[in-house]
């Protein structure tokens, strides 16, 4: 079993080889991916250690493609590797839901319900009449967290389900009014429970 395994076998230039060259380089492109996502929101400490091993790990794959010239399975694990670390890279960004974005809905339906339900779910809003191509409308804008945005998604969708809305990202944003994280309602609660005691 060594021997298949050893740099000059049939098994390991073959089968190993290759998934060792698909392995870096899903890693080295999610890096890749990820990296570009934080230069694009100023992240000025993130991305450049990405950068480093993304680099790192890529000159390790390339290496062995070029000691492996006549090996077509390097060529096909290669492509195979940047393929899916694209895919692989924006999975982790999105399960990650880094960032602020803004959330912009338009109606022609009264939002009173929606707004009142946007606002007692702690998202700061701001109204404005307006008028569109069939008439009066509403819009509300709010910035939220990314990670926000299936709940305020799900509040348009039972609440004013045919309103138009659109979602943006933002890179810079200063001062707002955001929901409250679980651990920040414990720590009001347990704030205020002190200064009851207090008193």
């Amino acid at each position: 079993m060594e021997s298949l395994l050893m740099p000059n076998s049939g098994v390991f230039t073959w089968v190993v080889l290759p998934i060792l060259i698909f392995s870096a380089r899903v890693v080295d492109v999610s890096f890749g991916t990820l990296r570009i996502i934080f230069l694009s929101r100023g992240n000025k400490v993130i991305a450049p250690v990405l950068g480093f091993f993304e680099i790192l790990i890529w000159l390790m794959a390339i290496g062995q493609i070029f000691r492996n010239l006549n090996n077509f399975m390097c060529y096909i694990a290669y492509a195979g590797g940047f393929a899916t670390g694209n895919y692989v890279g924006i999975l982790i960004e999105n399960k990650m839901a880094l960032g602020m974005q803004v959330v912009r809905v338009i109606t022609s339906r009264n939002a009173d319900k929606l707004i009142e339900m946007l606002r007692s779910n702690g998202f700061g809003l701001t109204c404005v009449d307006g008028q569109g191509a069939l008439g009066p409308v509403k819009v509300l804008f709010t910035l939220i967290r990314r990670r926000d945005l299936p709940r305020i998604i799900s509040l348009i969708h039972e609440y004013n389900p045919k309103a138009f809305f659109s979602v943006e990202d933002v890179r810079m944003a200063e001062a707002g009014v955001f929901p409250m994280s679980p651990y920040q309602q414990r720590a009001l609660w347990d704030w205020l429970r002190m200064r009851r005691k207090g008193k």
